[in-house]
């Protein structure tokens, strides 16, 4: 009996090495996104998940939909579940820097993707689409499409994420360089289809001369689309969005949106698991910084043909 312990001890032992090799790749990277119900979110999601797979790991996805309680509440789950990573689209850009702190206290490491916090040191890395250099390449094509002259509306995003400011500003700088372009109405419609419907609406009452709507993301250019065909008025007033999604593509090729300046969210999503892993394997994200911008790329009727899969544009 003593001998048949003694084989199983070291059968155990001799297994130990074989275990450690192999254990890097072992347990949970928690993947928490804003919401799935936008096409961008969910590739976001999706794309983080089957990377992280793909290394090896179980990866979870579940989504705050831009409440910061919420985002709390997961980061607790992560930590609870004893998480080896969490990659965050955050919630807020102040509002969420609590909650990251939470996860780095606890000793997991978190990677930002698309949005940004308002405090560095915390992340190992935040990567996002370069906003400005997207929201210039939108703004010039806009410009091209609707002309140097004429009163026009635009759409923002929620006010708690960067981006929308970014993405303003930087269609500012372009745009305020034809003084014979006046931005008559701006409204905030949160990402969101519906509001961008509805804010349309507003807007096209009050101004119904407008010849050009420039929009923060793809789901409220939509949304604005559609109130115009409600009221007769694409046909004379020219939409531009910005993210990329399946959905603006297909409008595009209708002829309805005249572009959309793509983020590379299928890349540095893909990016920021493999910096997890990175970090998890070696203790560094094998990046020479933490904040990261990937840059946009601009679809039009002229290259949508090479749009192949979602939020993927072909070379």
């Amino acid at each position: 009996m003593l001998k048949k312990t003694m084989k199983i001890m070291f059968a155990a032992v001799a297994a130990l090495p074989l275990l450690a090799s192999v254990s890097w790749a072992d347990g949970l990277m928690t993947i928490i996104v804003n919401d799935p119900s936008n096409p961008y979110w969910y590739t976001e999601g999706q794309v983080a998940k089957a990377e992280a797979e793909k290394l090896g790991y179980t990866a979870t996805v579940s989504a705050h939909k831009g409440d910061t309680n919420t985002e709390s509440r997961l980061i607790d789950t992560a930590i609870t579940n004893k998480s080896k990573a969490i990659i965050l689209d955050p919630a807020n850009a102040d509002g969420s820097v609590g909650a990251v702190k939470k996860a780095v206290a606890a000793g997991i490491p978190v990677f930002l993707v698309n949005a940004e916090i308002n405090q560095e040191g915390l992340a190992k890395a935040q990567l996002v689409s370069n906003n400005a250099q997207g929201a210039a390449l939108g703004a010039t094509q806009w410009v091209a499409d609707v002309g140097d002259k004429g009163n026009y509306a635009e759409l923002l995003g929620a006010p708690s994420d960067n981006n929308a400011a970014t993405r303003s500003n930087g269609y500012e700088t372009v745009l305020s360089q034809y003084p014979d372009l006046v931005k008559v109405a701006k409204e905030v419609a949160n990402w969101d289809r519906t509001q961008g419907h509805d804010k349309m609406q507003s807007m096209l009452q009050a101004h119904p001369d407008i010849i050009g709507v420039i929009s923060g993301n793809d789901e409220m250019a939509l949304g604005a689309i559609a109130a115009l065909k409600e009221a007769g008025k694409l046909s004379k007033v020219k939409v531009g969005g910005f993210d990329g999604s399946p959905d603006a593509v297909a409008a595009i090729k209708a002829g309805e949106l005249q572009y959309t300046v793509l983020q590379p969210v299928a890349v540095f999503s893909a990016e920021a698991v493999k910096q997890a892993d990175s970090f998890i394997k070696t203790g560094k994200t094998g990046a020479s910084a933490e904040k990261q911008l990937f840059d946009c790329l601009l679809i039009t009727k002229d290259n949508v043909a090479k749009y192949t899969a979602p939020f993927v544009l072909s070379k």
